[in-house]
């Protein structure tokens, strides 16, 4: 089983079917705020919460048919699972989902793209074989002059920067390559469907205290909109499952390559469900430098064989 998941033909599969997922959440999101009528930061911190709950739930659902047993987490684990449920779920989507309202799905899509070289700059500090290389500081300079060039307008940065709009997910970005390198470090004492669910459901019961806590309501409450929330709560609890399976049986930079798919899917996705403009030259170029970048930076790590054990400083 564990040769399979280090198969680079199932690592392609696997990963690319996440970073679709995930890529279809930055326009899924932006309808779920029209269908719930959200318009506070409050109620978007909420209605994260009750989606990443909902996610944690199904995931511990499946983890126990899949085992045939209660999953209940030991005391070593805990420590694991309440660090990636407050990083990789709370943090990260308190400043990911105010930041979406406040920005296109487009120019969200690509943005969230920096969180891959966040991850290899984390990655170098914490683990041991995840060095940062020429190739990688190379590649790191031309994906973020893509992730800088869709802020361009006329040469200067777009007048729409905000601090609570891109600002803020790039905050989300730092939360969630930190989340990616403590995944890499907790899948070694737990198991990956445990380890998902349970983060997931403590991150989404702390966003859902701290909506309520900011005077968050959700008040329309339509069948369309439950359903779009199951989908949401579905799609992450399978891409985080798989992720975290994928992270543990891989290097990361070796699974981190295939990063560069979620904003290709994202502005694809956002722009025929939200009627974005994603066909303009400058979203393209910013598109191909994010992706030759993320490539770079990769493709010398996958070509060495990388010994899995004992990475962690």
């Amino acid at each position: 089983m564990i040769n399979k998941l280090q198969n680079k033909g199932v690592v392609f599969a696997l990963a690319t079917f996440c970073c679709l997922l995930w890529g279809s959440a930055f326009p899924s999101v932006k309808i779920g705020y029209s269908l719930f009528d959200i318009q506070t930061a409050g109620a978007q911190i909420l209605f994260a919460g009750y989606r990443f709950t909902m996610a944690g739930v199904l995931t511990l659902i499946m983890a126990c048919i899949f085992y045939r047993k209660w999953i209940v987490p030991g005391t070593g684990e805990l420590r694991g699972m309440v660090s990636l449920g407050l990083v990789q779920t709370a943090i990260q989507y308190i400043f990911f989902y105010i930041g979406l309202a406040n920005i296109t799905g487009v120019k969200g899509s690509i943005i969230n793209a920096s969180s891959t070289f966040l991850v290899i700059l984390f990655a170098h500090i914490i683990l041991k074989n995840e060095k940062i290389t020429r190739a990688k500081v190379f590649g790191c300079v031309l994906g973020m002059a893509g992730v800088i060039l869709i802020q361009l307008n006329g040469g200067q940065i777009d007048s729409s920067f905000s601090l609570t709009g891109d600002g803020f997910l790039f905050l989300a970005c730092i939360a969630s390559a930190m989340g990616v390198v403590l995944t890499r470090i907790f899948t070694k004492k737990s198991d990956s469907m445990a380890l998902t669910a349970y983060q997931l459901m403590i991150g989404g019961v702390a966003l859902i205290i701290v909506g309520r806590i900011m005077g968050g309501e959700i008040t329309q409450v339509t069948t369309s909109g439950i359903l779009l929330l199951v989908y949401l709560a579905v799609l992450s609890a399978l891409a985080f499952t798989i992720w975290t399976v994928l992270l543990k049986y891989n290097p990361v930079g070796v699974v981190a390559i295939y990063g560069f798919m979620i904003p290709v899917f994202g502005v694809v996705l956002s722009g025929f469900f939200l009627g974005e403009q994603f066909l303009s030259l400058r979203t393209i170029i910013a598109l191909m430098c994010v992706s030759v970048g993320i490539w770079i930076v990769n493709r010398e790590q996958s070509k060495k064989p990388q010994n899995i054990s004992n990475e962690i400083f």
